[in-house]
């Protein structure tokens, strides 16, 4: 509101706080002098806290006067957050602005405190009055519970008032949400101040505030009680400990609240998800692809190549169109294409001339690769996207490659031997391989520490794998020897990928961090930070200019390679995110974690379109079939699901509406969606991968329980 604002700057330069003063004219984008003239751009509604109620004085003094009083005045609206606090003027006059606040300074903050033995009360009134409120308001308040209890038991450990924390921690710990379990449990060991100095987690609660979303009726509600009860203990913490992201319209239900909440920090700020993605394709380099050298497979059948060849054009000419949510095709540097990689695609566009069509009548055969005895204790599965070898990740810090075709995997010969061999002749590649050394299985030593990812390269030539031991290490699958060790992570790396492109790989690990690379580059070009715990997985976007990240905090995050951005933030999931699947056409991604959902995102406009409920265990593999019309899901209960995507994604309703709210309508039954559930034996599912021709590969170990 104007008068606020130009009372709030008037109060600024009176103080001579002109750094303040400046920082706030540009959120407002008023320039200059001309504080009579200027008017608030309309992003900025809704003001908060302001100690008076509502911004409802006449003139610019009577405000004035409000505002020194306070001096401190959140304007809270879409375009721009901006707290001012009494707390964040130093001594001197001058601003302090702390990126990464240091332990003490941010505990400190809960030094102003009440009567200890009133926050039992103060808790249980609130509870009353939230119990007691009309239904459409309940489900929204309710969310203040969980963030109110855990700083309010904080505030009473760090101010060492130690039973009063225990019986106040007894008595409401029961009434938060079953998924705030694992939380609650770190929660109850902190019983003395020093306990909170060295807790991550904690500090994380303290440090990011905590994000609900509510509706501006329910909002009103909750703060004309607060203020009414005089209750400014809960209102402190509010105002201080938790970002409300008020939107206008109809309060949601608690079924959509159900859906978005659950994640360390609350859900996502809507801000969070409003940039532009460029989620589509990236144009496929065009070529000829060679119509003779398949004549004489199709002899017996004359007809057959007839009736391929308008199909090869087909697939040409398909790409030649740019799609217009797809990133400028150099956005970011792709490696050039050598020509075997042109053989390749070749290669791939036969075999997907052949593609079976994947839908509700036709579903895929699967073909499941069980790791039998394998006492070493099986982490990570990779399979070429040609089929042709499989890699595993073990537990005993070895890393195994077997080939599953006919042809067995055989290094290059010895310097010495390759110098006799005459370069020209045609059949070059075939003679510089040593017959000798032809068997099914490599075993790749190197890593100190169980292996928890591997990846291969698009073209085959290189494996990548990260171990507990902190390194990622590049492996030549030419001379099955390791070529790099990267070190950048102090702790274990638990998932690595290679782009759709080759050359660029993503890690995520226990230090919270992903990390882009390039094989040749010893440091990582990107680090992308903000997980608030472990990063557990993490995968490349089709067109390969973004990575998506799914953490122990229970969110999942999507970066964008050029500028390290966090571009997206998804929240619904009550575990920790184990994994991820892009579909084919980069605007959807699948992500599942350890409550055994499968959650389904629309990319660009941000917002969850789908939940997949079956598993009843960790859902640790999710891949797309190839022209996407198939999910498969794998899960620590020992099945594979299929589910029909084609019809997850249709008719999605992504009106603008929902899209600056956040109300979602997700089907009531995912059951329509399923359609099929294969049982193994005993083999938990870690690992699925279709074919070029769709067939579903999956991957496990078998457990003898």
């Amino acid at each position: 509101d104007r008068q606020t604002l130009l009372a709030v700057l008037q109060f600024l330069r009176r103080s001579n706080l002109r750094e303040s003063e400046e920082i706030l004219r540009r959120e407002a984008r008023l320039l200059g002098d001309d504080l009579g003239a200027a008017a608030l751009s309309p992003a900025g509604t809704g003001l908060l806290g302001a100690p008076g109620g509502d911004a409802d004085s006449t003139g610019g003094e009577a405000l004035l006067s409000r505002v020194t009083a306070a001096a401190a005045i959140a304007i809270g609206g879409s375009a721009a957050t901006l707290l001012l606090c009494a707390d964040a003027f130093a001594v001197g006059g001058a601003v302090v602005v702390e990126d990464q606040p240091d332990v003490s300074a941010v505990l400190s903050a809960y030094n102003q405190q009440g009567d200890p033995t009133l926050y039992e009360e103060y808790y249980s009134g609130l509870k009353h009055f939230i119990e007691c409120s009309l239904d459409c308001h309940r489900a929204e308040l309710s969310q203040l519970f969980y963030p109110l209890f855990v700083h309010m038991y904080l505030e009473l450990v760090y101010n060492q008032h130690e039973s009063e924390a225990k019986s106040f921690f007894e008595r409401f710990h029961g009434d938060q949400e079953c998924y705030y379990q694992d939380d609650l449990r770190v929660l109850s060991s902190l019983t003395k101040k020093e306990h909170m100095k060295g807790n991550e987690t904690m500090l994380d609660f303290r440090t990011s505030k905590f994000v609900l979303r509510i509706s501006r009726d329910s909002y009103q509600l909750l703060k004309r009680h607060l203020q009414e009860k005089q209750n400014n203990q809960i209102w402190n913490i509010v105002q201080e400990h938790l970002y409300i992201d008020i939107f206008d319209g109809m309060p949601r239900s608690k079924q959509q609240i159900d859906a978005m909440v659950g994640s360390l920090a609350g859900e996502a700020k809507r801000e969070a998800n409003k940039a532009k993605v460029f989620f589509g394709l990236l144009k496929e380099p065009e070529f000829d692809v060679p119509l003779d050298d398949e004549d004489e497979e199709g002899e017996n059948e004359e007809g057959k190549p007839k009736k391929k060849k308008p199909k090869k054009d087909s697939v040409g000419s398909k790409s030649k169109k740019q799609d217009p949510n797809a990133p400028p095709q150099n956005r970011i540097p792709l490696p050039e294409l050598k020509d075997s990689d042109k053989l390749d695609k070749v290669m791939n566009m036969k075999e997907a001339a052949r593609r079976v069509r994947l839908g509700p009548e036709c579903l895929p055969s699967i073909c499941f690769y069980t790791f039998l005895n394998a006492y070493q204790g099986l982490t990570a599965v990779d399979i070429t996207d040609d089929s042709s070898m499989i890699v595993g990740g073990f537990a005993d810090s070895t890393v195994r490659v077997w080939s599953v075709t006919p042809k067995k995997l055989r290094s290059v010969k010895t310097a010495a031997d390759l110098s006799l061999i005459d370069k020209e002749s045609d059949d070059v590649l075939e003679r510089i391989m040593d017959e000798k050394t032809a068997s099914e299985l490599k075993i790749l030593y190197g890593h100190s520490g169980p292996v928890y990812g591997t990846s291969f390269s698009p073209d085959r030539n290189y494996l990548l794998s990260c171990s507990e031991d902190g390194t990622v290490r590049l492996w030549s699958l030419q001379t099955f020897t390791c070529l790099v060790g990267y070190k950048g992570h102090n702790y274990p790396v638990w998932d690595t990928q290679f782009s759709p492109y080759g050359y660029y790989f993503v890690s995520g690990g226990h230090d919270r961090v992903a990390r882009l690379w390039a094989t040749d580059h010893y440091q990582p070009l990107r680090i992308f930070a903000g997980h608030l715990a472990d990063v557990t997985c993490t995968r490349f976007h089709p067109n390969s200019n973004y990575i998506a990240t799914g953490s122990a905090d229970r969110t999942v995050r999507l970066w964008d390679v050029l500028n390290g951005n966090c571009v997206r933030i998804f929240t619904g999931h009550k575990g920790p995110i184990h994994s991820l699947a892009f579909s084919p056409n980069g605007r959807f991604l699948a992500t599942g974690a350890t409550d055994g959902r499968v959650l389904l995102w629309d990319i660009g406009h941000g917002l969850m379109v789908g939940e997949l409920k079956g598993h009843t265990d960790t859902v640790y593999a999710l891949r797309f079939s190839r022209d996407g019309e198939i999910l498969a899901s794998g899960s620590m209960d020992n099945t594979v699901r299929l589910w029909d995507a084609v019809k997850a994604f249709e008719d999605l309703e992504t009106d603008d509406f929902t899209t600056a709210t956040g109300h979602i309508n997700l089907p009531e039954n995912s059951q329509d969606l399923l359609l099929g559930t294969y049982m193994t034996k005993s083999t938990p599912v870690i690992h699925l991968h279709f074919t070029r021709r769709n067939l579903l590969l999956a991957a496990g170990a078998y457990s003898s329980q």
